[in-house]
């Protein structure tokens, strides 16, 4: 407060406050006065205070330090923070956060026999073990190493096949502060074409993966790699970005030496539509010079047992669309939200069948997409539905390795139908029902699933 303002304050509320004077004109213009310092006053203090809170939000919601850039608040994706050196805590004590995931599960047919027609399935392609069981657990640890470089670990404990398994899931660097909008990635991390692969399976609205990501992806992309990002300078949110990987992965399963066996290519960019809704859309592009990629041991048939397990190796080349749409009544996510999904990939593939010492030439085309609906009715509670759809076609010199591959589709073409509802009763814990309908296999399997997750420690917020 100006200090000059301030014997005049103390003036007015000597005046105001005795009732002698109430009467007087003179009086009655400095109440007057004082009300409109009062309220000039309050205003200026409200503006500073959403001010101050929309900079602490965007301090907690990217470790890169921000240039000065129009993003929209919505709509600019983010990572889970890192705390800066000037935040007070120890540098050298990481964040530590540990996601648990859990479930039990139902299926009326048995899912060591799956298989999608058509498709080679990596090995966490499958739709899970029944019973119960551990989800995919996660334990990560992030920082900020110094000015200019974030990192972050994370150890992933899956069960398969009978055994639990722990897999180091991210190992990372990120840069931090570098000009022109630019960052670049180095490690181990999901990458981030489409809308759905770079989240970890705790942020996904169901409790598995779209049928396309489980067919093409086995679940998700993941691989060691370099990615680099550029934040255009725009009012409208709009980035790109491209990745180089080494291609050791299911699907790309290269032989890249001291090269590397693939690279992306992506676009994203998205805005605000008014205060209550918000939309974000992407393109991305994936090539890979694949080697040996099989079916990870999933069953195709009798046939099988006759041949060495079939490989493909040649050109392969994957592109997509995604699009979500956000409304919430005001901005306000915290009582009603809607938020639509849908996500669309194909991919080419032109090289060579192999299984022993028998060969031939191979040419298959695949494709998917779904699409998904989730609300937010009432605080806490939600409901979900969705839709997904598979196709594929494959042409070749021998067609006994075509069926053993599991690439004749045999006419079949896969789908599933899922509903689900969850109970948050805070952003820390979540508990879900889902239904799945799923004929992605000749036979229908109903599936039932009941999960929870809770994140213990330091978690920051998620995507958009």
């Amino acid at each position: 407060m100006n200090p000059k303002i301030v014997p005049v304050l103390a003036l007015m509320l000597c005046v105001v406050s005795n009732p002698a004077w109430a009467d007087d004109p003179e009086i009655e213009q400095l109440r007057q006065q004082l009300e409109q310092l009062k309220l000039e006053y309050n205003n200026k203090i409200e503006e500073l205070e959403k001010r101050l809170h929309a900079t602490e939000i965007a301090s907690q919601q990217n470790p890169v330090e921000q240039q000065p850039q129009a993003v929209p608040e919505n709509v600019a994706a983010v990572m889970e923070p890192a705390p800066s050196e000037t935040s007070g805590s120890n540098s050298f004590n990481p964040d530590i956060s540990l996601i648990l995931d859990g479930r039990y599960g139902y299926s009326s047919q048995d899912p060591d026999n799956y298989e999608i027609p058509g498709f080679m399935l990596g090995e966490e392609g499958g739709p899970g073990t029944r019973g119960l069981a551990i989800g995919h657990s996660e334990l990560v640890l992030s920082a900020n190493a110094d000015d200019k470089f974030y990192g972050r670990f994370t150890l992933a404990f899956g069960y398969h096949e009978g055994e639990t398994e722990v897999e180091i899931e991210e190992a990372f660097f990120q840069t931090l502060g570098l000009n022109y909008g630019l960052t670049v990635r180095g490690g181990r991390f999901y990458s981030d074409i489409g809308y759905l692969n770079s989240q970890h399976q705790h942020q996904w609205d169901f409790a598995d993966a779209p049928l396309v990501y489980r067919a093409l992806f086995s679940n998700q992309l993941l691989d060691d790699g370099l990615q680099f990002t550029w934040l255009a300078p725009t009012d409208l949110y709009l980035s790109f970005g491209s990745e180089i990987f080494q291609g050791s992965r299911f699907p790309l399963s290269a032989e890249s030496g001291n090269g590397f066996g693939a690279y992306t290519l992506f676009a994203k960019t998205g805005g605000d539509v008014g205060d209550s809704n918000s939309w974000l859309a992407g393109i991305s592009y994936l090539d890979a010079d694949v080697a040996d990629r099989s079916s990870s041991g999933h069953a195709h048939g009798e046939i099988i047992d006759s041949l060495a397990t079939p490989t493909f190796g040649g050109d392969s080349s994957t592109w997509g669309i995604d699009f979500v749409w956000k409304w919430a009544p005001g901005g306000n996510r915290r009582q009603r939200n809607l938020q639509l999904q849908y996500e669309y990939y194909a991919r080419k593939d032109d090289g060579e069948l192999a299984a022993g010492e028998k060969s031939g030439s191979y040419r298959g085309d695949q494709s998917g997409w779904y699409a998904q609906a989730v609300y937010q009715f009432i605080p806490r509670w939600r409901i979900g539905m969705r839709y997904d759809a598979l196709d594929s076609s494959a042409s070749g010199s021998d067609v006994e390795l075509i069926t053993a591959a599991g690439l004749d589709s045999e006419g079949h073409k896969p789908q599933r139908f899922s509903l689900m509802t969850d109970w948050s009763n805070s952003e820390f814990s979540r508990f879900r029902l889902q239904y799945n309908r799923d004929e992605s296999s000749p036979q229908v399997d109903n599936q039932w699933i009941l999960q929870y997750l809770l994140g213990l420690g330091a978690h920051g917020a998620h995507q958009y």
